[in-house]
């Protein structure tokens, strides 16, 4: 199949749409964002060279265009029940991923059609499936068919964990420059930073938070998405401007944003942020695996100040640090 043509599928920046691919497994469809996927291939197992010691759903590596790729079954993953029907080998594809800085192969039954959606017709998980089944960040009806959003990231964190959020306290940015006092005025300093975190996934949301707070910033306040981000720092700003002259220092000095979110995406946060709020100099962390030249492109266009790719947590620290303690 031919490479999937990024500049038939360029979306306005900020405009809260996004166009996802749908594809099958067995007769359930499901789809991810068309930002993640380079190309379509044909599956040929004969260019498949199987890994030892490997979990039951990653099949091997895959040469494709002369380079070796890892290669995701995801009915295995899924743990999906597969008839003879649904694996047919003739008609299995590949759809080569790009995020997070990686390129993998995920295997599926075959592809449907790409669909140009309003992140406000995507559902949440319900919470309590999100807990156990985060596996999917969302679903959306399209002419009558119920399309499963699939959290690659989080599939890959499971298979690889060295693709999940970590940190390591050595490794913080100037951790190790000097004496002891050093270090406590650091974390002295972070803790009197505000942040606001918007990330539609509750495991992402949660290991945020506790590495941010492992490192000093303690004054955290997270939502599930970017309406609800939208609508505090606007009940904020209105407050400071009645109380403070407009002051929003220590109970927002920065936010970091997913882009991808149900409801509104973190593209069309910022923008409405600098536009409708005119908050021109809050400092607007993009924190997601799409990040690329195109997709920073798309950040630079709405007003963000910087963009960070999941799961760089070390250089996430050194930005906040960078825009919000430097005085």
């Amino acid at each position: 199949m031919n490479e999937v043509s990024k500049q038939d599928i360029l979306l306005e920046s900020g405009t809260n749409e996004m166009e996802i691919i749908e594809f099958y497994l067995g007769e359930q469809s499901f789809g991810i964002n068309v930002q993640k996927l380079r190309e379509i291939i044909q599956y040929e197992p004969e260019k498949k060279v199987a890994l030892p010691d490997s979990p039951p759903s990653m099949l091997g590596t895959l040469l494709v265009r002369g380079n070796t790729i890892p290669l995701v079954d995801l009915n295995r993953h899924l743990q999906r029940r597969t008839e003879a029907k649904d694996s047919s080998a003739m008609r299995q594809v590949v759809l080569i991923c790009e995020f997070n800085g990686r390129i993998t192969g995920f295997l599926v039954d075959g592809v449907n059609q790409i669909h140009r959606i309003s992140w406000t017709q995507v559902s949440p998980m319900a919470e309590f499936i999100g807990q156990y089944r985060p596996r999917f960040t969302g679903s959306v009806n399209v002419d009558g068919r119920e399309i499963l959003i699939v959290d690659l990231e989080y599939i890959l964190a499971e298979i690889d964990p060295d693709t999940a959020l970590s940190y390591d306290e050595s490794a913080d940015v100037g951790a190790s420059e000097g004496a002891e006092e050093a270090k406590e005025n650091r974390l002295k300093r972070r803790s009197q930073v505000g942040l606001m975190i918007a990330e539609d996934s509750a495991i992402i949301r949660a290991g945020l938070v506790e590495i941010l707070k492992k490192a000093g910033y303690h004054s955290i306040q997270t939502f599930i998405d970017g309406e609800q981000c939208f609508d505090a720092i606007n009940h904020l700003k209105h407050d400071a401007d009645r109380n403070r002259g407009g002051d929003l220092s220590g109970d927002l000095d920065l936010l970091i944003s997913d882009i991808e979110m149900p409801g509104m995406d973190g593209l069309t946060l910022c923008r409405k942020l600098r536009e409708d709020l005119r908050l021109k100099e809050l400092p607007v962390l993009m924190f997601s695996s799409l990040i690329n030249e195109q997709m920073a492109h798309k950040c630079d266009s709405v007003g963000a100040t910087g963009y960070i790719s999941k799961p760089q947590i070390p250089l996430l620290i050194e930005m906040i640090d960078g825009y919000c303690m430097s005085s």
